[in-house]
């Protein structure tokens, strides 16, 4: 772990940046997320293999997600990868921050509403989002489950009015993932083992929480597995579970398994 930058997202953090200068050996970004912290795209970190202009790539005011890879030696910006970050966390990060700036013009409504200043709207956004871990995830919790704010341990008027804004604005997103595994069993039973594994991964669905996991025939050794949760958290948590139990009934039974995401 190298030196931390006061204010800074941490290494491996994805963050959203906007464009401010592109040179011929990378790009300088400012983090949206982030008052006065800047960063900087090595050419190398723009894509993979040989760049013949960077501009094919980059754009001043282009939006991107990157992955925070270490402070820079001026010890006052952070050197970023625009090339680790994969198609799909890409867009499930950058819809993550639409929606926390959906939740936050929201959260103004219903300031104006019940009266408040910005300092008591500020913070019962910190309370919100450290309740519910995002500011979107509670109206995303209120429009689903209305009791869930007060069962939070929140009070007062305004919650009616939040239910409300949350029914009439939120609509609770869908998350696709998207993957492979590699199965075999040199065994008479591999095809009713590697069932039981395909069986197992997609055992992780439920309706009633709106999982859905589906596994696919490729042509041996592959297997495709496609699942659909309510949130990005859920679907890495039901990903894991299911690739686990997958991999686990192979592998007891002597086989090889593995797994790897789109």
């Amino acid at each position: 772990m190298g030196k931390k930058l006061a204010g800074a997202p941490d290494e491996g953090a994805l963050v959203v940046c906007t464009v401010t200068e592109v040179k011929q050996n990378g790009a300088y970004v400012d983090l949206d997320e982030f008052p006065g912290i800047r960063g900087f795209i090595f050419i190398g970190e723009v894509a993979s293999g040989w760049i013949k202009n960077i501009r094919g790539f980059v754009r001043d005011g282009q939006r991107l997600i990157c992955k925070v890879l270490r402070v820079r030696r001026d010890g006052e910006s952070l050197e970023l990868s625009l090339k680790s970050v994969s198609e799909e966390r890409r867009r499930a990060r950058l819809q993550q921050w639409k929606n926390e700036q959906r939740a936050n013009q929201l959260m103004k409504v219903l300031g104006e509403k019940a009266g408040w200043d910005d300092e008591k709207t500020n913070a019962t956004v910190r309370e919100l989002s450290e309740a519910f871990e995002t500011l979107y995830s509670a109206f995303e919790e209120a429009a689903l489950h209305p009791n869930s704010i007060a069962d939070a341990g929140f009070e007062g008027d305004w919650i009616a009015d939040f239910i409300e804004i949350s029914v009439e604005n939120i609509i609770p997103p869908f998350v696709e993932i998207r993957g492979a595994f590699k199965l075999s069993v040199e065994d008479k039973e591999g095809i009713d083992i590697i069932r039981a594994g395909l069986l197992a991964a997609e055992g992780c669905s439920d309706a009633e929480a709106e999982i859905e996991v589906f596994c696919y025939y490729d042509g041996a050794p592959s297997y495709r597995i496609e699942l659909k949760a309510p949130d990005f958290k859920t679907g890495e948590e039901v990903w894991d579970n299911a690739t686990t139990s997958c991999i686990k009934i192979i592998t007891d039974a002597g086989g090889q398994a593995s797994a790897q995401r789109d």
